[in-house]
């Protein structure tokens, strides 16, 4: 086949998986819950007769669901593809396929493609909802086909991004960061350049194309953006061929540059390093600390040269959130009925820094797995509290920039007078629990999964499910304002899907009484919270997220540091 032996494997294997039977068929499932949740959201337990109202609904759902698989699909390609790549180099084998003889196009496209099964899979799936959503009225046939052509060409951008980042940088945690903190980059270029020069001609109608929530907002409502008397005309095809463009521009410079960047250069560069050490040995030598796991974490670089980069353009988009907010005219209506644009910004820099420390914590030890290091570390007088209180404190340590810039946007909202010393307060106590949660969870799957792909995709998909589930409370209960309470039984169908999930997530290994009871009362509190911030709540919020996120987080810490070779899946008796 044109992409090579790599992608014929996963064709092959894939189909022979049990989890890939429960990722569509649960997928589709999701689907049905959230048109039953959705539809008691807005109907409730009355009879409809009016055909408008029907078509109506199915007009909102069709958004609705459009909008949550196009981000499912974007984040799934970059973290698909960009961890397929980033599991041969930790576990150094990409090395052994670069000395066979495939071709570069083959190591590259064979790996994209190959990762992006399970994406293009779920797109398919979904069709077949769509189509019956389309029944409802409201909805076009070539609003469907239109919408998941947008969805394959953003899942092929998003994962020849990924894969051209996982094949450019050597640590697993670059190639997470650089890899989602690039896409947000490149959306908020692009929504600059479209701002700024206008997105109906010249270079702004062109950037313009490679915005798919854009794409999906005009095909979503075609109306609005026809003059009045002009036939309305349904298309994408500028920007599926701008997206297909952009994945054919990635491929292409990664297939070239695969085996100049490979192996790294990096690793001539820690030899040469390591002669000069051990030359310079006599002369003096660094001081380690009592506790060595957080001096490693701190005082070497374990997590790569280009850490400084990371956080350059982590704080890039802070700077470009906070022009957007700048220029925001007076008076204009908040974004999807709920929040303003400070708001918003504030969201989107919480959500990519928790987003990055549960990369940085999950990596921390994944990378001591693959490297074959943990063992190593294991066989020392080092104690449990000693290597996960390292771990956390490092972790933290990387990451202070992701958190002191969302504190920094709280401190300068609290000076503008927009937010008081109360509310800054609950502010401040709901993100310091929400980043020891994040830590935690990104320990607690490294330790639960043996493989590191399963621990990366099942820590970053928990914290994306959260706020993406946060998210669709938030639209859904907007809708249903006016009879909440009547619509509460579909609600609590929703979350405890919600809780199922994470129960399967913490308990994968290491089940526990506390695990299941945090997994059960954190999907509810979470609800309290959203509900509580719709009918203007704060101190019921704060007190919901910190002792629910708190307790989970103490319940996934507490094994790791008092049962520690249990809670990694090795016991004393497995060793003797």
């Amino acid at each position: 086949m044109f992409a090579g032996p790599l992608f014929t494997r996963e064709v092959l294997i894939a189909p022979r998986q049990w989890k890939h039977f429960l990722l569509r068929s649960g997928y589709v499932a999701a689907f049905a819950v959230l048109l039953y949740t959705a539809g008691q959201a807005m109907f409730g337990f009355q009879k409809v007769r009016n055909i408008g109202d029907v078509a109506r609904f199915g007009s909102y759902v069709f958004s609705l669901a459009a909008v949550v698989q196009l981000s499912l699909v974007i984040a799934a390609a970059l973290l698909f593809s960009a961890n397929a790549v980033a599991q041969e180099k930790d576990r150094r084998t990409l090395v052994l396929l670069l000395m066979t003889d495939l071709r570069s196009r083959e190591l590259v496209l064979g790996k994209l493609l190959g990762s992006l099964l399970p994406v293009l899979m779920l797109i398919a799936v979904s069709l077949p909802v769509l189509c019956f959503i389309r029944l409802l009225g409201g909805v076009t046939m070539a609003q469907v086909y239109w919408i998941e052509a947008v969805c394959v060409a953003s899942a092929l951008a998003a994962g020849s991004w990924g894969t051209f980042v996982a094949y450019w940088r050597e640590k697993t945690y670059q190639t997470l960061a650089v890899t989602v903190l690039g896409s947000v980059l490149f959306l908020g270029v692009v929504e600059v350049l479209v701002v700024s020069l206008g997105s109906e001609r010249g270079v702004g109608r062109w950037a313009a194309l490679l915005n798919p929530y854009r794409s999906l907002g005009e095909l979503l409502q075609p109306l609005a953006r026809t003059p009045a008397g002009v036939p309305v005309e349904i298309s994408a095809w500028g920007p599926v061929a701008a997206l297909s463009l952009l994945a054919v521009v990635l491929a292409a410079i990664t297939t070239w540059r695969v085996r100049i960047w490979n192996p790294s250069r990096a690793v001539y560069e820690q030899i040469r390093e390591q002669a000069q050490a051990e030359a310079q040995v006599r002369s003096r030598h660094r001081r380690i600390w009592s506790n060595p796991v957080i001096w490693r974490e701190i005082c070497t670089r374990a997590y790569g040269r280009k850490m400084l980069a990371i956080k350059g353009a982590y704080l890039l988009l802070a700077g470009l959130l906070a022009a957007w907010v700048w220029n925001a005219p007076a008076g204009e209506e908040l974004l999807f009925g709920m929040i303003g644009r400070g708001g918003a910004a504030f969201v989107i820099l919480m959500v990519v820094g928790l987003l990055l420390v549960t990369a940085q914590a999950v990596t921390a030890l994944t990378s001591e797995r693959d490297g074959q290091t943990l063992e190593l570390l294991l066989v020392t007088d080092l104690t449990a509290q000693e290597f996960v209180y390292g771990k956390l404190g490092g972790i933290f340590y990387n990451a202070k920039e992701m958190l002191c810039v969302p504190l920094a946007f709280l401190a300068a909202y609290a000076a503008q007078g927009l937010l008081d010393v109360e509310n800054l307060l609950y502010l401040l106590a709901t993100l310091a629990t929400l980043a020891w949660f994040c830590a935690m969870l990104g320990l607690h799957s490294a330790l639960s999964y043996t493989l590191s792909r399963q621990a990366i995709l099942h820590s970053l998909g928990t914290v994306f499910f959260l706020f993406v589930g946060t998210f669709i409370c938030l639209v859904m209960i907007v809708e249903a304002r006016g009879s909440f309470l009547y619509q509460l039984p579909a609600f609590v169908i929703f979350i405890l899907g919600g809780s199922l999930g994470l129960w399967a997530s913490l308990s994968h290994q290491n089940p526990s009484g506390a695990l299941s009871l945090a997994a059960a009362i954190l999907p509810f509190c979470t609800f309290y919270a959203v509900t509580g911030y719709t009918l203007g709540n704060t101190l019921g919020i704060a007190l919901a997220i910190v002792a629910s996120y708190g307790f989970t987080t103490l319940a996934m810490l507490i094994p790791a540091v008092s049962e520690f070779d249990y809670a990694l899946g090795r016991t004393t008796l497995d060793r003797g």
